[in-house]
């Protein structure tokens, strides 16, 4: 006898949310993408979930090869759905325009201080290079 099972993913795709919902079984693929508006909470998505369970479009199955997914640790498992929920980025427009303005100073500030650092590098140089000219004159 073969198991099925089934995978909702939920992801941000400016400016909708999207529910993304896998069956997989009897050797077959099906998919089913849901758009909400606002961020769904859990509870939504179950409610959700179990109200239109009949109505939801299915794509026309697909055959699979071999098993889908190997299994994961549990505890990577649990280190990857972390990662996944923590936000890549800070959240709001404004903290992103900051972080953006502060990598700019940044990188003119590198930029900078490189070639303050070249300049100096070639006045210590010249002066090398004139002391040894003062040396050979004898003076």
């Amino acid at each position: 006898m073969e198991t099925g099972y089934a995978k909702l993913t939920v992801r941000f795709e400016d400016p909708f949310w999207v529910l993304l919902y896998e069956r997989f079984g009897g050797g077959t693929y099906e998919a089913c993408k849901l758009l909400f508006g606002a961020e769904p909470g859990d509870q939504e998505v179950y409610a959700f979930l179990l109200e239109n369970w009949q109505h939801l479009k299915f794509s026309p199955p697909v055959a699979m090869e071999g098993p889908p997914e190997r299994k994961v640790n549990p505890k990577r498992a649990r280190r990857e759905a972390r990662r996944a929920v923590r936000p890549a980025a800070p959240g709001t427009k404004a903290q992103q325009a900051l972080a953006l303005q502060r990598e700019e100073g940044k990188a003119a500030r590198a930029h900078k201080s490189r070639a303050e650092r070249e300049a100096e590098e070639e006045r210590k140089f010249s002066l090398r290079q004139e002391k040894r000219r003062e040396k050979r004159k004898g003076h």
